[in-house]
């Protein structure tokens, strides 16, 4: 054998060593995207379901929102009215009452001070922030 034989066997032999490893490569390139495209279609499968169940359940979000809007605007109402209400009725009744009130309480007293005759003289205290007793009266006031 010549140093060419050798060198095209060589070279067959290194090509069919590429060609083997570039085979196998090719084989497991196209099981990964086999298992790629199962995947996606899995995926799918079950994203088309969970994004029709995720429609409804925001469409019905939206129903229930539109209710809760249409309470809260009712509920406003309500107040508005109950605040003119309590403002029109203390309007109307507040000040009479209070006169009333103040009569009867007047007329207690008149009346108390009947069956007494004789007022009570009420001990006066003044206190003012700032302003200390004088000496003279404090010794009084220990004794």
């Amino acid at each position: 054998m010549t140093g060419g034989e050798v060198a095209g066997i060589l070279v067959a032999v290194f090509w069919a060593i590429l060609v083997s490893f570039l085979a196998v490569v090719l084989v497991r390139l196209a099981q990964t995207l086999r298992a790629t495209t199962k995947l996606v279609a899995d995926v799918t499968e079950q994203a088309v379901p969970l994004l029709a169940d995720a429609s409804a359940t925001v469409r019905s979000a939206q129903t229930q929102l539109d209710r809760v809007d249409a309470i809260a605007s009712d509920v406003q109402e309500v107040t508005s009215n109950a605040s003119a209400l309590s403002t029109t009725v203390a309007s109307t009744f507040g000040g009479p009452l209070v006169k009333v009130a103040a009569f009867g309480y007047g007329v207690r007293r008149a009346i108390s001070r009947g069956k007494d005759e004789a007022p009570r003289p009420q001990a006066r205290r003044t206190v003012v922030v700032g302003r200390t007793v004088p000496s003279a009266r404090r010794r009084k006031q220990k004794d």
